[in-house]
């Protein structure tokens, strides 16, 4: 049991590492401020959940005893899905009302 539990948390683990280095990628590979913002938005939110539903699901079932830790990281999970969308949106609106333009097709690559 305990195998397959870390066969499960290891795989929570790889997919928010493969979300944050997407992110990243998109982050150096997108034309302008907003593709970019939308790339590491939504792929930091999503493996920084997995990364820690993976370190909740390996404390859970490795240390039994301790229930303090994973209550803090179900708060933790649900803090980061509440701050980061919105932290981009107002990134995202900040941007947009200093005028900062959108990239088009056909525009060259800034």
């Amino acid at each position: 049991m305990v195998g397959i539990i870390a066969w499960v948390s290891g795989g929570f683990l790889a997919a928010g590492i493969f979300l944050m280095f997407t992110g990243a990628i998109g982050l150096l590979r997108f034309p302008d401020f907003y593709t970019r913002l939308h790339a590491t938005g939504k792929c930091d939110t999503l493996g920084e959940v997995l990364i820690i539903t993976g370190l909740l699901i390996y404390h859970l079932f490795h240390y039994p005893g301790t229930p303090l830790v994973p209550v803090k990281l179900l708060f933790l999970i649900v803090f980061i899905f509440l701050a980061n969308p919105t932290a981009t949106h107002a990134l995202a609106k900040a941007a947009y009302k200093t005028g900062v333009k959108p990239w088009k097709v056909g525009d060259k690559r800034m």
